[in-house]
Order: C-alpha cells, then sequence, then structure tokens
C-alpha cells in the first residue's frame, strides 16, 4: 500500500533511523500493518553484537512507533512538513518474547486504542513469521515543530 519513498513522507526519520520499510495495510482512524527487513547490513550490528546479531530491543520499539505515527498522520491527513511531529509520551506493558536477527522480516502492527488533545495510545506488536516477538502499548504526543 505505501513504499519506502511514501513512508518518507509521513515520517521525519531517514538514515540510519527509518524503520519501516512498507506499509502492506492501513485502515485510517483503526489499525496499520507495515515491516521491516532486518538486514545483516544494519549499522547497529557493529555494536550489538558483532559476533551474536540481535536487533535491539529498542530499536523494535522504534519500528512500532513509527508504524504507529504513519498511522496518526494518515488518520488526520497531516505530515511531518505541515510542522508536525510525534513523539514518545510513553511506552506501558512491554513484554520481549523472541529475537529478531539478520533476515528476518519484522512484521509491524498497530491499532489506535484512543486519541485525545494530541495524545495517541496504541496497541502493538511485532512478529515474524507468525511468532510474537514483542507487544506493547505506546503513546505518542502529537507536537509543532
Amino acid at each position: 500500500m505505501m513504499d519506502v519513498n511514501e513512508i518518507r513522507q509521513y515520517l521525519p526519520h531517514r538514515y540510519p533511523l527509518l524503520l519501516v520499510d512498507r506499509v502492506v495495510e492501513l485502515v485510517e482512524g483503526e489499525s496499520i500493518v507495515a515491516y521491516k527487513n532486518v538486514s545483516i547490513n544494519e549499522e547497529v550490528f557493529n555494536g550489538h553484537f558483532p559476533d551474536f546479531p540481535v536487533f535491539p530491543g529498542v530499536m523494535i520499539l522504534e519500528a512500532l512507533a513509527q508504524a504507529s505515527g504513519i498511522l496518526g498522520f494518515k488518520t488526520v491527513d497531516k505530515k511531518p512538513k505541515d510542522g508536525s511531529i510525534y513523539l514518545f509520551a510513553g511506552i506501558d506493558d512491554v513484554r520481549f518474547k523472541r529475537q529478531v536477527i539478520p533476515g528476518d522480516r519484522l512484521q509491524l502492527e498497530s491499532r489506535i486504542i484512543s486519541s485525545k488533545r494530541g495524545i495517541w495510545k496504541f496497541a502493538c506488536k511485532a512478529t515474524v513469521d507468525g511468532e510474537l516477538v514483542a507487544a506493547a502499548t505506546i503513546l505518542c504526543a502529537d507536537r509543532k515543530v
């Protein structure tokens, strides 16, 4: 549904921190399904860990937040170029269930729980090949830049 060129219109992130490669499903006001292809060429593997590459949990959470940000922006028909940005406001109920390694396709799913006064709450989960990797409730704040 959205390739990386369109994704870049809805996220201010750029290399090496753009963590959404494609959006495959998006229902405005409801949910998004996107993915990130994890490659051994990721800069993060130079230090995490060179002899046992594991994609960091914090990067998985960031990828989920970016997918959530796309959903939020599309829902209200805004883009970062309009002077708005989504910032982390909180993360609750985080659980990691499986490691993510090079070669994995990380599926990112986010569903809107609520939106009040620019604070968005999302139910998120990440999977690889249908197996749960991580789940969290993410809060994002829509702020002017």
